[in-house]
């Protein structure tokens, strides 16, 4: 899980809705200090971008950030535990609130965002069980 999510952002747009492409910011290997754009398709027909930056990068245990330019502010953060039966429990957190023009659609796009990061976790989920993501590096 923690290839397809954290070392393979290029191809979120495969299980992310809402989510058309993805850059990344800066060279080198992937890690705290990398930042992302995200080229957003959002409900209603609006079109954003949003920059993220890696704070906190714990292979296969914890990768957060936090929101540096676009429609969202805040915090976010994916955290992977380890199962006994070789599985990884993966919980996605954020704190956000909505900025700029999005500010004053919130009340009618924050149930339908909430909606859509339920609906990625499941796609996400479904990704990684059907092996179309790369395989962990050792």
């Amino acid at each position: 899980m923690w290839a397809v999510v954290a070392e393979d952002v290029k191809n979120a747009p495969k299980w992310t809705v809402y989510l058309e492409k993805v850059e990344k910011l800066n060279d080198g290997p992937t890690g705290k200090g990398t930042r992302y754009r995200y080229h957003l398709s959002l409900p209603g027909g609006h079109k954003a971008q949003q920059e993220v930056e890696q704070d906190v990068y714990e292979k296969a245990k914890k990768c957060a950030g936090r929101f540096i330019k676009g429609p969202l502010k805040g915090a976010w953060s994916y955290t992977y535990t380890a199962k006994k039966d070789g599985t990884t429990r993966l919980v996605y957190e954020m704190d956000y609130e909505m900025t700029g023009l999005l500010r004053f659609a919130g009340g009618l796009l924050g149930p339908q965002y909430a909606a859509g990061i339920k609906e990625n976790m499941q796609a996400l989920k479904k990704y990684v069980e059907s092996g179309k993501g790369p395989k962990p590096k050792k």
